[in-house]
């Protein structure tokens, strides 16, 4: 399996929390725990406390199935829960797309597989690079950038590559399919460039997604890093509702977000801002996966232009690389490392309040394994993919 952890081994990780303790070799329990607050908890700026740390209810975690369908695809990369039943989705269940090939060859994978809270696992699109019906710069290779709006379309991302390698990495688009399953057209062209991570709100038979994209001159500057890359809101119309059938319509493209450092890896193929996340006041939380920070870009909804690279939230400490990036219940942060097998939970102020490790296993323990991650829709565990074991696990 291909994963983040030849980078680890040559990355300094200072700053990083310590686990004190054996771990368990078995999955079946969160391994650690910890806050940074006495209290574990945070003033808020009224001089009350913040509510307790989400992470501090949540003790096991259980392997729910193998996110591998019938043709191979592995590397397990977004996560999304059905909002809604509607044709083929059935509301509660877990989308997952797949990065890579059965020969394990990254950008390739075009499956993306619906896996119900019980463990059953069915294959819901199978992408074509063939059969699109619009342009995709290189074809399909399904990333972490994937999203279910409430009337069923199905919004995936494509880094796509040729033979696995980023010398050949292209664009590549946004693709919409249908609730059966089928892909109804594409968003292409620029500013979207090798979309990465993606998150969305609707409102008002709108939608906005808000995409990281990786790609901004960084094959042509390899294995250099490039401070090119960007975060794109894309407005929609959402007309899903009325029976028409209708594809969503694009409206707007507007790059909210910039600055952001990327390069090539032959281990990750892309290293650049993953992760991203809207608070209900218009915050968008990006991870911010080299500089080893949470970025906040404020307004996002609304912004008619770019933050640049945001302001930071926090950075360093027990945030290892972050990939993986959703809120949690009670307004925290919560980001998954590249650079080792944990979760962190941190305040919008920063507060670093909590680490739990859900993967312990390879060499750095856990590297390279955590991408895609949400919270279930009774807001009381988290889903997370684990492409070490191409498995989706629940955190409870």
């Amino acid at each position: 399996m291909r994963t983040l952890r030849d980078w680890v081994r040559s990355r300094p990780l200072s700053g990083t929390f310590t686990t004190g303790g054996a771990a368990a070799a078995t999955r079946g329990a969160a391994l650690l725990c910890l806050c940074t607050l006495a209290a574990c908890g945070e003033s808020n700026s009224s001089g009350g406390m913040q509510s307790p740390p989400f992470l501090n209810s949540l003790k096991v975690v259980t392997t729910i199935t193998s996110t591998v369908p019938s043709n191979g695809d592995v590397n397990p990369y977004g996560t999304a829960v059905v909002p809604r039943s509607t044709g083929n989705l059935v509301a509660g269940n877990v989308l997952v797309s797949n990065f890579n090939n059965s020969t394990n060859a990254q950008g390739t994978g075009t499956t993306i597989v619906q896996i119900t809270p019980a463990g059953g696992n069915q294959l819901f699109a199978q992408i074509s690079a063939d059969a699109l019906p619009g342009s995709c710069a290189g074809g399909v290779g399904l990333s972490t950038a994937l999203v279910v709006l409430h009337a069923g379309w199905v919004i995936v991302g494509s880094l796509p590559t040729a033979d696995g390698t980023a010398a050949t990495a292209e664009a590549g688009c946004l693709i919409v399919v249908n609730n059966m399953g089928q892909v109804v057209e594409t968003l292409s062209g620029a500013p979207i460039n090798g979309p990465w991570d993606m998150t969305a709100t609707e409102s008002n038979s709108m939608a906005m997604l808000f995409v990281t994209n990786v790609l901004n001159g960084t094959v042509a500057a390899s294995p250099n890093v490039v401070n090119t890359q960007t975060v794109v809101r894309i407005s929609l119309t959402d007309p899903t509702d009325d029976g028409s059938g209708a594809a969503p319509q694009e409206i707007a493209r507007t790059i909210v977000g910039s600055g952001f450092g990327a390069r090539t890896d032959p281990a990750a193929l892309v290293i650049g801002p993953t992760g991203v996340g809207l608070a209900q006041n218009g915050t968008l939380y990006v991870a911010d996966t080299l500089a080893n920070r949470i970025a906040a870009i404020p307004n996002a909804v609304s912004a008619s232009g770019s933050a640049g690279s945001g302001q930071t939230v926090s950075v360093n400490g027990a945030l290892n690389g972050p990939l993986g990036l959703t809120l949690a219940p009670n307004g925290n942060i919560l980001t998954v490392n590249a650079g080792d097998g944990n979760i962190v939970e941190t305040t919008p102020g920063g507060s670093q309040v909590a680490v739990m490790t859900l993967d312990n296993t390879g060499d750095p323990a856990g590297a390279g394994a955590l991408f895609g991650l949400a919270v279930t829709p009774n807001a009381t565990a988290i889903y997370f993919v684990d492409d070490a074991s191409n498995t989706l696990n629940l955190l409870n």
